[in-house]
């Protein structure tokens, strides 16, 4: 039977022999961006490229992308959701098109991965407004089955654009001015499962019943959304293909349920055995507990701390969850569930196995912390309902406000609240939670203002230093050279950028020295909003990232440096003072990563 790890290797591989270049996995947790907690899909990293920057490995591209998806955190507990998922992706940016993409990816999934033709069925774009129906994509499928020996005229479904149409901000109508976006068509698995008519008389491919599950989507990235609300065609025509592969592997196997494969069957096998229950008897809590718990472990890699903000709220919802669902099911110890995981995982992410010991305590902390944050909330519950000198006894019903508090201040979740006995007003939480995250939008907004963790003085000395260190490798390596991640903070500037060998001690001393004649130089800094196509022709160069659309911030340093950037920066270089480099690292895939300081 293929593996998990066999999955990834052969369509690496797949793609690799039709001359596509691999890309590296990028960080789950996203560096200095501000549009998103987490990468959701593999795609994320190439949107510049899908509006027609050209790619420094070319137009065709592979990777296999650790992908976090909080919103499906309350689907959790059905026989096909996950949070945490590897989605294998192949690219097309301005190369092949449907009639290469679709016989490709059949090919891959029938004869490489042997899953029958007859268990599949697709579904193509029915059109919207002025864009037509998918019928060249609906074409190539008949093809492909008739020569599979399926008959196609049950086995193709098409739908609008709230199920057949891809962008990062879903529908047409809903896209900004700027954003790609394009009709799409998914492979569907059959896992012949009895029809719930719960979810309607009849069956079809995107029933929620759970008899089908997409285990693939190709997206035709071909549109562009105009200021005026119209879509007009990109530049060039993109394929953006992204496949799960935990869904591949059900397929593969032939399973129901997700949470049956060889990969989660050991996981599950562990919970069974630490809380005495069976699976069939407690399904949605062990699915809960061990997607909960991947993702977690996942995320705490990333070096992400259980807190009540951003990712570190995400962590923290993950494992106060999944220990609900565990105690719920009479299981006290969660470090065997943790240790199975890190195995299952290792050969494919190390990181859970090296790190293993650092994940346990971020998670076994926050176990502690959670148990203490239960007895503080009870204790102020009390407190606040009782009579002089005598506390009220039978009182559970708590005030919006005293819920919110729960909420905000001891960090439990409206279920998490319930539990504990107490009762409130939904509807009158519900707004309150609506006031709150008003307020949160706002302060992000300031907060991630250019990317940064936050504006004070050596941040924003760090952020200018990045500049001229990009620019420093470049004339010391090669513009071949870009960067690919940074995380400032006010004691230190990370900086990633791709190269494939442990630079010199000649080279860093060149950099370190190049950079210091700039600052002692005290170069002016300043910036110009320009058209993107003009920024282009100056030969700008940076992160260049989804937060940028038609027009752009292009940094200045005198007439050394020019970066897409969203700032802020020190008005003169003189103001760093010193830059001193503190170590070099190897950090996989083709990339370095630097260590610096900035001032005296």
């Amino acid at each position: 039977m293929i593996t998990a790890r066999e999955i990834i290797d052969m369509y690496v591989a797949f793609f690799e022999k039709r001359d596509h270049k691999k890309i590296p996995n990028a960080p789950l947790v996203p560096e200095n961006d501000p549009t998103t907690l987490f990468t959701t899909a593999g795609m994320q990293q190439l949107v510049p490229y899908l509006l027609g920057e050209a790619h420094p490995l070319g137009k065709r591209l592979v990777n296999v992308q650790n992908s976090f998806r909080a919103q499906d955190i309350d689907e959790i507990g059905d026989n096909r959701h996950t949070t945490f998922f590897r989605m294998l992706g192949n690219w097309s940016l301005g190369d092949y098109f449907k009639k290469e993409q679709l016989p490709w990816i059949f090919t891959f999934i029938t004869k490489e991965l042997d899953i029958p033709a007859s268990k599949l069925y697709v579904t193509v774009f029915e059109g919207y407004n002025d864009i037509p129906r998918d019928t060249e994509a609906e074409t190539i499928w008949k093809e492909l089955f008739t020569s599979a020996g399926v008959n196609p005229n049950d086995r193709i479904f098409s739908y609008g654009p709230t199920k057949n149409w891809w962008s990062r901000t879903g529908i047409p109508d809903n896209m900004p001015e700027g954003e790609p976006g394009g009709p799409s068509s998914e492979i569907f698995f059959d896992l012949e499962t009895p029809h719930n008519k719960r979810f309607g008389e009849t069956c079809h491919v995107n029933c929620d019943c759970g008899r089908f599950i997409e285990i693939l989507n190709n997206v035709f990235m071909e549109y562009k959304k105009q200021k005026d609300g119209n879509l007009t065609p990109l530049s060039q025509k993109n394929v953006d293909q992204g496949a799960g592969m935990e869904r591949l592997l059900l397929a593969v196997e032939n399973q129901p349920d997700v949470f049956q494969t060889s990969l989660l069957t050991p996981v599950i096998s562990t919970i069974e055995k630490t809380t005495g229950k069976t699976y069939k008897d407690s399904q949605p809590q062990m699915r809960i507990v061990t997607d909960h718990f991947i993702s977690a472990m996942f995320i705490s890699a990333a070096h992400v701390v259980p807190s009540n903000k951003e990712q570190g709220y995400i962590s923290r919802r993950l494992i106060r969850r999944g220990l609900d669902n565990f105690y719920a099911i009479s299981g006290k110890d969660i470090t065997p569930v943790l240790e199975t995981i890190a195995s299952q995982y290792g050969d494919t992410d190390k990181a859970l196995q090296d790190d293993f010991e650092t994940i346990k305590l971020t998670i076994l902390q926050e176990e502690q912390g959670y148990k203490k944050t239960q007895e503080r909330a009870k204790q102020y519950i009390v407190k606040k309902y009782q009579h002089t000198g005598d506390e009220l006894k039978g009182i559970t019903t708590i005030s919006p406000d005293d819920t919110f508090i729960l909420y905000s201040t001891h960090g439990l979740s409206p279920t998490q609240i319930k539990s504990l006995g107490y009762v409130f007003d939904e509807q009158a939480f519900a707004k309150k939670m609506e006031e709150h995250q008003e307020l949160s939008r706002r302060g992000a907004a300031q907060k991630f203002a250019g990317g940064l963790a936050d504006h004070q003085e050596k941040t924003i000395m760090g952020h200018t230093a990045t500049h001229l260190l990009h620019q420093a490798l470049r004339d010391v390596l090669g513009n071949h050279v870009y960067q690919t991640g940074s995380n400032i903070t006010t004691e230190r500037v990370r900086f990633d950028f791709n190269f494939d060998r442990k630079l010199t001690n000649e080279e860093l001393q060149k950099v370190e020295q190049i950079v210091n004649e700039k600052i002692a130089e005290n170069l002016p800094v300043h910036f110009e909003m320009m058209p993107l196509k003009k920024a282009k022709e100056l030969g700008a160069i940076g992160l260049f990232d989804e937060k940028y659309q038609e027009k752009v911030k292009v940094y200045f340093i005198d007439n050394y440096s020019k970066e897409f950037c969203g700032g802020p920066h020190v008005d003169f270089t003189g103001r760093l003072k010193q830059f001193t480099m503190i170590k070099q690292e190897n950090i996989g895939h083709g990339q370095r990563r630097i260590y610096a300081t900035v001032g005296l």
